[in-house]
């Protein structure tokens, strides 16, 4: 008998799940530009502090990755269909996210240079967003009609 742990690991690990988490980390990358300029537009031109400027490049950046996860990543779940509720519960699950950003690039940048720690808070974003949004926004609606 496979242990809870290792059942779940290898539902992760192929099938539908992990071609949501690669849909996922491409819309990422594409964010994680947005995210990066808008943090340096914040953080150098504008002179902001580490954490306005940190929120402000999430802010932008989730409304993007909420539009291409519903159109490409959680296509069957959504219908493809942008609703106010669901991007609203996008961002409040997307607190979490930045909550872990912030609190990384804010401890790490002690240590090591701010960007590197920008970096590093994104990777740590990206683990606690897509974990969110499989788990409880995009979750699978049940069939109408059954009864539990």
């Amino acid at each position: 008998m496979k242990s809870f742990l290792q059942r779940h690991l290898g539902a992760w690990a192929t099938g539908p799940t992990a071609v949501k988490i690669m849909a996922f980390g491409v819309i990422g990358l594409g964010n994680t530009v947005i995210d990066l300029a808008v943090f340096t537009f914040g953080y150098q031109v504008l002179g902001l502090p580490l954490v306005p400027a940190n929120v402000l490049a999430w802010l932008i950046a989730v409304s993007g990755s909420y539009v291409m996860n519903t159109m490409v990543t959680f296509r069957a779940e959504s219908g493809r269909v942008l609703r106010r509720k669901d991007y609203f519960s996008f961002v409040a699950s997307g607190i979490l996210g930045v909550i872990a950003t912030t609190t990384t690039l804010v401890v790490l940048s002690n240590f090591i240079p701010v960007y590197a720690a920008k970096l590093a808070s994104i990777l740590a974003g990206f683990i606690v967003n897509f974990t969110m949004s499989h788990f409880v926004v995009f979750r699978p609606k049940p069939p109408t009609g059954i009864v539990d």
